[in-house]
């Protein structure tokens, strides 16, 4: 596998996700739709959902989140209606044989998903998410909020500034942040503000991305890595 294994980083966004993965150890590759001019590693502009899977060891995807994310919710019960990738992306990294992590929201329909918390890596979020891993990733202890969003401890990294409160139709901003808080709450230095709401802290994707180096290692010791063509 090289001095660094692989892995492609669909719907990367500006490379919340892509850091940790790098500093777990992989080289990291990322692909999105829209231009991410602050993406830190190589970036390819195209649909995640068609581009060539060949020549990877160990996949990522965070499909967008909005047709299951508290934030829009106000739209979706004004029949606004959103695209569901998961099923698809599922399907695609599933047939490669590769590991893989599928990133989305509490209230997505992942299969048995890790939760992780920003207050398990010493956080100033909560920025809870879940991890759909087709290997063993074991979770990180829990414990009980310390504090609240908005106590000047905790941010909440969403819409203008802060958290949405949802209730029937009405959604209230009840979180305040500057920029710089926003980047040293979600331990990332490189992004704009807009960025920032729709990343995940690199401190998650690193956490996973050594136990999927480890399962990597694990697999090419047994011999029962499949192939990789395309490098």
């Amino acid at each position: 596998m090289g001095d660094r294994p692989r892995i492609l980083d669909l719907f990367c966004g500006a490379g919340g996700a892509a850091m940790g993965l790098h500093r777990a150890g992989f080289e990291v590759v990322g692909v999105d739709i829209e231009p991410q001019k602050n993406y830190p590693f190589e970036f390819h502009q195209a649909d995640a959902m068609t581009y060539p899977l060949e020549g990877f060891d160990a996949y990522w995807a965070s499909p967008p989140c909005q047709g299951f994310s508290p934030a829009s919710l106000v739209h979706r019960n004004r029949g606004k209606v959103y695209p569901n990738l998961l099923p698809g992306t599922r399907e695609r990294l599933t047939a490669t044989g590769f590991p893989f992590v599928i990133e989305n929201v509490p209230g997505a329909p992942l299969h048995a998903a890790l939760r992780l918390c920003g207050t398990q890596f010493g956080l100033g979020v909560f920025r809870h998410r879940l991890f759909e891993c087709s290997v063993l990733i074991p979770s990180v202890v829990h414990s009980k909020h310390d504090g609240r969003i908005g106590d000047g401890k905790y941010f909440s990294i969403a819409g203008g500034a802060g958290r949405w409160k949802s209730w029937g139709t009405v959604h209230r901003n009840i979180s305040k942040g500057t920029a710089a808080e926003w980047r040293q709450a979600m331990g990332i230095e490189w992004m704009t503000r807009k960025e920032l709401t729709q990343a995940i802290p690199p401190a998650y994707s690193e956490h996973i991305g050594r136990h999927l180096l480890r399962a990597l290692a694990s697999q090419a010791t047994k011999g029962s890595a499949p192939s990789r063509p395309g490098r």
